[in-house]
């Protein structure tokens, strides 16, 4: 909990820095309700730090991950409203008028990072339920959180827009992406504080793409594919 509240920290405070800095874009009451869906997806994947107990069980977060797609079938539901949309959110198989165009080469770019990374970190033997796991959950939840609900979240906190490749971008994309990074990267135990970078790169960075592709297509369907192509290909290979 420790390390949810300097996350939460970071983001109310750097997200009311530039709220400030922009007022006629800024919505604190969004900025807000971000910051709890932050803390109850964090919650979730936790079983509530350890409240609950792993009726599951496995090597890998199964219960976590499925609780937290759990919750997001519930916040559908609320995106379902006219206030929030299903689409305006990124769920929907549909893609943008001719943005497969614009985003099948950045997709390939995304798919040759991740071979990238596999060569210079490879991994050791994996598991059946490894494979499984990273072929299903991390792309489906996470993307959905981060890219889906979350994003629309911080957009609707931060409405200021620049035009960069192709699409918007505001504050609230960038802010997601910093979140997206952190939860890998930062952490609390044993007392104290604790960031690796070369974690916070190899989350932060694609982050951006997936964003990108979520803005330029209007969908999360190439979001999810892609991620859990990139979480698996260094088991498979």
């Amino acid at each position: 909990m420790i390390g949810l509240a300097g996350t939460l920290a970071l983001l109310l405070l750097l997200g009311t820095a530039l709220g400030i800095a922009d007022r006629r874009n800024f919505s604190p009451r969004w900025l807000l309700m971000a910051a709890l869906l932050v803390a109850i997806n964090d919650a979730l994947l936790t079983r509530c730090y350890g409240l609950l107990p792993d009726v599951i069980g496995g090597e890998w977060n199964w219960q976590g991950k499925l609780a937290a797609l759990a919750a997001l079938a519930a916040t559908l539901a609320i995106a379902a409203v006219p206030v929030f949309g299903l689409r305006r959110s990124g769920f929907t198989l549909a893609q943008g008028p001719g943005s497969l165009k614009a985003a099948l080469p950045v997709a390939s770019a995304y798919c040759g990072f991740f071979v990238l990374v596999a060569i210079l970190f490879p991994s050791g033997q994996a598991s059946a339920e490894d494979v499984a796991f990273q072929l299903t959950m991390p792309g489906v939840e996470e993307e959905s959180f981060y890219r889906g609900i979350l994003l629309f979240a911080l957009d609707q906190a931060f409405r200021g827009r620049k035009r960069l490749l192709g699409v918007d971008w505001g504050w609230g994309a960038v802010l997601s992406c910093l979140l997206f990074g952190m939860t890998h990267a930062f952490g609390y135990s044993e007392g104290s504080f604790s960031f690796d970078p070369v974690i916070m790169a190899l989350t932060g960075i694609p982050s951006f793409i997936a964003v990108w592709l979520r803005l330029r297509t209007g969908s999360l369907l190439l979001p999810v594919l892609l991620h859990n192509f990139g979480n698996s290909f260094s088991f498979l290979a």
